[in-house]
């Protein structure tokens, strides 16, 4: 019976002990040897005085202990909580003392960082993977003394108990974790597995670091299916070039990534060097995917299905659109597509009222697939969960995903941006990502983001940015023109820039606030 996310390395290791769990670097890890390791931090977790409920801390670079590290934690009837470790210092400090986090799993080459928290007041006492002594206050154990055990520890932990948290940006700036539990993050397991029928013979990609819940489906769905899971390291995501050839080395069947990276690969990947034969998925997920770049990818991997994931954090994946072969770019936006099975959607008005078909409102999702809620705020749960009573007894609660759909005629969900990407500017209401959409069609954008800056006028003021095909300096003009061709005068930016790149969050997307924020400081008051 596999209630548990462990027990999905168990089953896997009692039928195909010898089978690769996880690749990165070359190197390998059997599923058996995956849950003997697993087992052993476990064990060395309990005895540190780990116990149920308690958050540790993982603080590694990707490599084969992070697959360790989250069994091992959660083995232990713990949850894991990934940290950042490209965050600045405030952040990173800011959730160890939120979560309550005493344990961290991490590595030599993290012992500075780990010195630098523990320096300035992180409450951390006990590090699992240094050889030697941090300081005083801290207790390190190294890999070696967590040896590989045969039986899991006997902990009584239960499907509604937590298994993780991931921190992610709050609207004001803050972080928030979302809790997932194992029902949840299972339920997202099998729902994943069964859609792509993923299978033993399968090598899916972990594009994504452990904090971006995009890598649970490479986790935690590989295993369900017992397949192997290839971890795609920072060096080669970095070069596009690199990760094209490490995709087509590993023989990856199921690439799962974000737009972004796509994006990277059909510009500079130099795909048609390498051979393609095993590839049988692209997943996509996390900002929409500009669809004349996907076009071109599409007729380069004709034999490949092609799939737009849709879900917040707070839901997993939720909604999802397999492309159809004969779509046309032309057409505009992808659409995030229908409900996965054992989902159920409702499009509802500011009342939580249901709207017509066609007509736009905001996404509520329900489903097993969802979160427990925001760690130690109960007020964002309370802003967060719809409750709606249709029978006797407990009512069926949605989350609020803060998205603007709508269903077209094909019964397909098209998503229309954020609510909170609504902005009012000139007595008008635009919506943010509308604009993206407009620039991104146009040949010579590689990337669109648009952006509301503050006014010396106590109002906002809509900016623009683009990246080029070409990395050459957009032509301004002509996008202007593009623009009055496809948008009313009101929705029309203010300013528009060409840049050489974005800046990103650590999880691969444009980091708008960072654009918003250099823009309103050249705004003169």
């Amino acid at each position: 019976m596999r209630f548990l996310l462990p027990h999905l390395i168990d089953a896997a290791a009692a039928v195909r002990p010898d089978h690769s769990a996880m690749r990165c670097r070359g190197e390998q890890i059997s599923y058996s040897d995956l849950a003997g390791r697993a087992n052993g931090l476990a064990r060395l977790l309990i005895d540190d005085g780990v116990r149920p409920g308690d958050r540790v801390g993982i603080l590694l670079p990707k490599s084969l202990e992070c697959a360790v590290a989250i069994h091992g934690i959660m083995k232990a009837g713990a949850v894991y909580v990934p940290l950042d470790a490209s965050a600045p210092a405030e952040r990173l400090q800011f959730v160890i003392r939120d979560c309550g986090i005493e344990r961290l799993i991490t590595c030599q080459r993290k012992r500075s960082m780990l010195q630098r928290l523990v320096g300035a007041g992180a409450p951390i006492r006990t590090a699992v993977g240094l050889d030697e002594p941090l300081d005083g206050q801290v207790q390190c154990y190294g890999w070696s003394e967590a040896a590989a055990e045969d039986e899991s520890p006997d902990i009584g932990t239960t499907e509604d108990d937590l298994c993780y948290v991931l921190y992610t940006s709050g609207s004001t700036g803050e972080p928030k974790g979302i809790m997932h539990t194992h029902r949840s993050a299972l339920a997202w397991a099998r729902a994943a597995a069964s859609t792509y029928g993923l299978r033993p013979e399968d090598r899916i990609s972990n594009y994504a670091p452990l904090h971006f819940d995009l890598s649970t489906l490479d986790y935690f769905a590989g295993a369900y299916a017992q397949s192997t899971t290839v971890i795609l390291t920072e060096e080669h995501l970095k070069l596009p070039a690199s990760l094209s050839q490490l995709l087509a080395e590993e023989r990856l069947t199921v690439f799962y990534t974000v737009p972004f990276a796509l994006i990277q690969l059909v510009l500079h990947g130099a795909l048609e060097q390498h051979d393609w034969r095993h590839l049988r998925w692209v997943l996509f997920g996390g900002e929409p995917m500009p669809v004349r770049h996907l076009a071109h990818l599409m007729e380069l991997w004709s034999h490949v299905g092609f799939a737009n994931v849709y879900g917040p954090t707070e839901t997993n994946g939720c909604t999802h659109y397999v492309v159809p072969r004969d779509f046309d770019a032309d057409d505009g936006p992808l659409p995030i597509g229908r409900a996965y099975a054992n989902a159920d959607t409702l499009i509802a008005d500011a009342h939580g009222q249901a709207v017509e078909v066609g007509e736009l409102g905001e996404l509520l999702v329900r489903a097993p697939t969802t979160m427990r809620g925001y760690w130690g705020r109960p007020d964002l749960n309370d802003k967060v969960f719809f409750y709606r009573r249709r029978y006797e007894g407990r009512p069926e609660c949605f989350v609020r995903t803060g998205d603007l759909v709508r269903e077209n005629a094909a019964g397909m969900l098209e998503f229309h941006g954020r609510r909170d990407r609504l902005v009012k500017t000139r007595g008008y209401r635009v919506e943010l990502d509308e604009i993206e959409a407009v620039l991104a069609r146009h040949p010579a954008v590689e990337e669109a983001a648009a952006f509301a800056v503050p006014d010396p006028n106590g109002s906002v003021l809509i900016h623009a940015a683009v990246t080029s095909v070409d990395g050459d300096a957009a032509d301004i003009v002509t996008l202007i023109k593009h623009m009055k061709a496809h948008l009313p005068p009101y929705a029309r930016p203010a300013a528009l820039t060409s840049v050489p790149a974005f800046p990103r969050t650590t999880t691969g997307k444009i980091d708008r606030r960072a654009l918003a924020q250099s823009a309103a400081n050249e705004v003169p008051a």
